[in-house]
């Protein structure tokens, strides 16, 4: 099959969150089972181009926009096989970041600069002769694709037998916003209706693809249940319903050649379920690096997350000081987002020396370092469409602490006290209470209970959540997507 992926990020080139992770890899593991993948995004000005070069390939290309005909220029890079195409147009994504200023303020013209992003791809397809069986959307910035295809390009030679393909990874974002920019995105006023574009008389992107997709998906079986509730669904759940069988969960996949402790590079000791000697290195590299007290038989607990109340960091610091108060345990915190939460973590250290350590901001390098250094990791999330960290922690031995919801009640199984089986330790309530307990429980048997933590370290590693398995599950969409079509 060929497959026209259109995407807002893609790892390595531009990250938020999981969503780049998925453009990045998946694309890679599709091309190694015979399909050919093309990826489609801005070329946003802080993309590293010095160390991810890329080169002219198209200019100018003319693109239409309503009643409007908009003049860019499309760059190209090869990341691992996989065709990258940039789309270059100052206007839109020539300033900094992705969605929103310095300030965390959205940008205005995101309707404008995504609705342009999703247009532009699909003339990029004409204008190289790529004739897609698959056009991949991905959340609500390309969500419009879905639609573009059926209203414009249902007789056209090239898109016109093109099935689509929706990939929501996190329902909460919408792409909702103000009708003013309906006639410049051109999806003609007759479908701009309450089961179709129209939200409470603004434009509802996820809403309108949902509605017009082939195939509709998400990124694990659990929250493909979840959205389908109205707690879960955030106003969209009727329409999730309404697909039926052309709604699924596919569980993310992992890039085992960037998160494997057997050949990581960024650790500071390399190591195998057969050889765990490395891992106490890392923990010890760890401990000095966080000012930590170095002591190899005291358990730490790893946290590298956005700080917001979806990841249920707000809970973890109402429980954090009752913990390290009450619990022989260190933390090692790496984490970037609301600006209370990263003063409340940032001041941790200084009020718990040795005990808490904290890193405010993103650094490559160090989540690998909490990876491997760490004995347990902890995840509280409110909710969590996949979540990948969890199973990077995994891969490298260190155990699991979530609460049961998404991706994360997916892929980890929980321990039996009686047996020893499982991978990690679960909770279901969400709330300071729960996280206290459970960290107790998983605290209690690290002291207590040294076989069984060796024996759901040996079975965490063993645990294979390769992209394969999830390219394999998307080719079935695919195949789904077409006979809908």
């Amino acid at each position: 099959m060929k497959i026209a992926f259109l995407a807002a990020e893609c790892v390595p080139y531009a990250k938020t969150g999981g969503l780049a992770d998925v453009v990045g890899a998946l694309p890679q593991a599709l091309q190694r089972l015979g399909h050919e993948v093309i990826v489609v995004m801005p070329k946003y000005a802080d993309i590293n181009t010095t160390r991810y070069p890329m080169r002219p390939f198209l200019a100018p290309m003319g693109v239409w926009m309503g009643n409007t005909e908009e003049w860019c220029a499309v760059y190209t890079a090869d990341n691992n096989g996989a065709p990258v195409y940039f789309i270059e147009f100052d206007r839109y994504f020539g300033r900094p970041g992705l969605y929103h200023d310095a300030n965390f303020n959205d940008y205005l013209d995101n309707p404008r600069r995504f609705g342009f992003l999703t247009r532009a791809g699909l003339q990029l397809c004409k204008d190289i002769g790529f004739k897609p069986d698959i056009v991949h959307a991905h959340d609500w910035h390309t969500a419009l694709a879905a639609a573009y295809l059926k209203i414009w390009h249902w007789n056209d030679p090239l898109l016109g037998r093109a099935a689509s393909v929706l990939t929501i990874h996190n329902i909460a974002y919408q792409g909702v916003y103000s009708a003013d920019h309906y006639d410049y995105l051109g999806l003609q006023w007759g479908n701009f209706t309450s089961d179709k574009f129209e939200d409470h008389g603004r434009i509802n992107f996820l809403k309108g693809g949902i509605v017009y997709a082939d195939m509709v998906n998400t990124v694990s079986p659990t929250y493909a249940k979840e959205t389908r509730t109205p707690e879960g669904g955030y106003g969209l759940a009727p329409y999730l319903n309404n697909k039926g069988d052309r709604y699924v969960g596919i569980l993310n996949g992992v890039d085992y050649t960037r998160w494997d402790p057997a050949s990581d590079p960024l650790i500071p000791a390399r190591y195998s379920a057969a050889d765990l000697s490395g891992k106490a290195i890392c923990k010890r590299a760890l401990q000095e690096r966080f000012l930590l007290d170095v002591a190899p038989d005291i358990p730490v607990i790893g946290v590298v997350s956005r700080l917001v109340s979806q990841k249920g960091l707000d809970l973890l610091a109402q429980a954090i000081e009752g913990i390290v108060n009450t619990m022989r345990v260190q933390f090692a915190i790496l984490g970037s987002g609301d600006k209370g939460l990263e003063a409340f973590y940032g001041n941790l250290p200084a009020r718990y020396p040795g005990r808490i350590g904290s890193y405010i901001g993103y650094n490559d390098e160090l989540a690998h370092w909490i990876e491997a250094g760490s004995d347990f990791f902890i995840m509280p999330s409110i909710y969590e469409p996949c979540g990948l960290n969890q199973m990077y922690s995994l891969k490298y031995g260190t155990l699991p602490i979530v609460r049961a919801t998404g991706g994360l009640d997916d892929s980890v199984q929980q321990y039996d006290e009686a047996s020893g089986a499982g991978t990690g330790f679960k909770f279901y309530e969400p709330s300071a209470h729960a996280i206290y307990y459970t960290v107790g429980w998983a605290v209690s048997t690290y002291y207590d209970r040294k076989l069984h933590m060796h024996k759901m370290i040996q079975a965490a590693m063993a645990q294979d959540f390769s992209w394969e398995r999830s390219a394999r599950a998307y080719e079935q969409v695919y195949e789904q997507a077409l006979a809908a079509r």
